[in-house]
């Protein structure tokens, strides 16, 4: 597969399991304590512009067709489709723990929440699950309490720094201190792909200090400025408290790759949804 890569040595493994082709940290994959993916649009049912592997409910897609996307992920990772629980991501930064009775809302049962961008657990083998064509995707594990969190970050949940406020839900739900933590920065739009307006690039020099603008933030003209999101959520996580030996930060663009990921700066609304998986053993 020719996959277009940023940077030197690959981070993210590409695997394919039972026909589902996925992304994979190695990071996270030698620990042992969790199954987890990143997927991508191979493996799946879907047609048209959702081919073929869409998780959306909400984009026009048949729903058997969405179902059966999730049953093939879930026996490509050895976990439950029915002990899934989905986001109702709108850009937050709320974030809530799941329980065992939260098992299978947003697939097979109605959600009773909404406008959650991030879901924390410690119960095995239930599975967290965050929507993603382009934004963020952050995996958080705590190998000493056995914990997770994953987190949709857009540009306004990373302003908002959504990755410390996982890891301080996290703190209080579980005692998990960010120390321990071993953390992901999922596949996502990288800064060659991603220009903002001077409004957005405010907003990010109103949050974090000149230093780090500098290294998020490359100029351009008439206002423009290209952003560079895994930079912006890196930063938030070390200054959280995450060592650096313990943070992976992907090395594949969501645009970039337009036959291997959806991308809503690719093909706007032609298109389906990614998602993150991530589920304690």
């Amino acid at each position: 597969m020719d996959v277009r890569r940023k940077g030197g040595a690959p981070v993210l493994e590409i695997k394919k399991t039972n026909g589902v082709t996925f992304l994979s940290f190695p990071l996270l994959e030698r620990t042992g304590l969790v199954r987890h993916a990143f997927s991508t649009r191979l493996g799946g049912v879907s047609q048209g512009d959702f081919a073929t592997m869409n998780f959306s409910f909400t984009r026009g897609d048949d729903r058997e067709a969405v179902l059966e996307n999730y049953s093939r992920m879930a026996g490509a990772l050895g976990v439950m489709r029915e002990r899934m629980v989905l986001t109702w991501q709108t850009h937050t930064t709320n974030v809530r723990r799941v329980y065992p009775e939260d098992a299978g809302k947003g697939i097979v049962r109605e959600r009773d929440y909404r406008d959650v961008d991030g879901l924390i657990t410690d119960v095995p083998g239930m599975t967290l699950v965050t929507f993603f064509a382009d934004c963020v995707p952050l995996y958080f594990l705590d190998p000493v309490h056995r914990a997770i969190g994953l987190s949709h970050s857009g540009w306004r949940g990373t302003v908002k720094r959504m990755g410390a406020v996982t890891l301080s839900e996290m703190e209080r739900a579980f005692g998990t201190r960010p120390e321990d933590v071993l953390a992901c920065i999922g596949p996502s739009i990288c800064r060659d792909c991603y220009e903002v307006g001077d409004d957005v690039a405010g907003e990010f020099g109103a949050a974090f200090s000149a230093a780090a603008c500098g290294r998020m933030l490359t100029p351009k003209k008439d206002r423009k400025f290209f952003l560079d999101l895994w930079e912006a959520n890196r930063t938030v996580l070390l200054e959280a408290g995450v060592r650096e030996d313990h943070l992976s930060v992907t090395d594949i663009c969501t645009r970039c790759n337009p036959e291997l990921l959806f991308s809503h700066r690719w093909s706007a609304e032609k298109r389906g949804n990614l998602c993150a998986f991530l589920s304690p053993i």
